[in-house]
């Protein structure tokens, strides 16, 4: 049961995974105008659009927003794998990511686990193959893919891409979708019965009786907080590529913490301090492979 539980933890509020659609620059331009207006007028006070589906056994999450950054500084701080695992390091219950490989051959050793302080060897291992689909001057691509991960979860999918504005910003797709079977169900349903109750997302599921929105709870509830929580570090790591090199640990992680304590109400998990120190201790551990 204990086991169970830490799965539980992992599949509700880790990493799931990212759906890679096939794109393109002019589609996601496209999408950009489509969605000028909930981008500039919307209650996360950014410029964010948080769409999440079920469907088939399969749990589906799309963030679309615009960056405050260049597309310059965009591509080149998201092209490699390394970064990637600073970036999947910031949520809570990542343990350790650390890049094995080279050229088309490269995997990411990905540990997930429960959200507070937790053994390495406890966490569960999910190998996720990565993939630079696209590195132009006015488009980024870049996918991870796994096969499997625990309790029968499967078809792993995470992508990110990127096109610059007129405005000296980027608008970026972040993607995310996994499989599920009854197990990967039981599991879920249990999470969200027990520890994850009293959890929501940011998609309204409709309005009170006094006209205030009803916040989407369940298995989508728990996506969209998952591809908010990779949206925030995504950004943070972008933040901290203006600080040195010796401080932009600290600097991503304090960015990603303060992020998340602005919807509190979906993603406060921890006090600062407890957060901060394991991060640094996590941080400083996925700089040697694993044997």
């Amino acid at each position: 049961m204990k086991k169970l539980l830490h799965v539980l933890v992992a599949t509700a509020l880790g990493i799931t995974s990212l759906l890679a659609h096939a794109e393109d620059p002019n589609a996601l331009r496209a999408k950009y105008a489509e969605l000028r207006e909930p981008l500039r007028s919307n209650s996360f006070g950014r410029a964010i659009y948080i769409n999440s589906t079920e469907t088939n056994d399969v749990l589906t999450g799309d963030i679309y927003a615009v960056l405050d950054h260049p597309f310059k500084t965009v591509s080149e701080s998201l092209k490699g794998p390394g970064d990637w695992c600073d970036i999947m390091l910031l949520p809570f219950n990542t343990k350790y990511c650390h890049a094995n490989g080279a050229g088309d051959a490269v995997t990411l050793d990905v540990r997930i686990g429960r959200k507070f302080d937790q053994p390495v060897q406890d966490a569960y291992q999910i190998d996720f193959a990565y993939k630079a689909v696209a590195a132009s001057a006015d488009y980024l691509e870049s996918r991870l893919t796994a096969a499997t991960g625990p309790l029968g979860t499967r078809n792993y999918r995470i992508a990110i891409s990127a096109v610059p504005l007129d405005n000296g910003k980027s608008f970026m797709h972040l993607s995310y979708s996994y499989g599920y079977g009854f197990a990967g169900r039981l599991a879920m349903q249990a999470y969200l019965s027990t520890a994850g109750a009293s959890k929501v997302g940011f998609s309204s599921a409709g309005k009170t009786a006094n006209g205030e929105p009803v916040l989407i709870g369940g298995m989508r509830g728990a996506i969209e907080r998952n591809v908010m929580r990779y949206y925030l570090a995504i950004d943070s790591y972008l933040v901290s590529q203006s600080a040195s090199p010796q401080q932009r640990v600290d600097k991503q992680i304090s960015t990603w913490f303060n992020a998340t304590e602005r919807y509190a109400r979906q993603l406060h998990e921890m006090d600062r301090a407890q957060y901060v120190s394991m991060k640094r201790a996590e941080y400083e551990r996925a700089q040697t492979a694993l044997n």
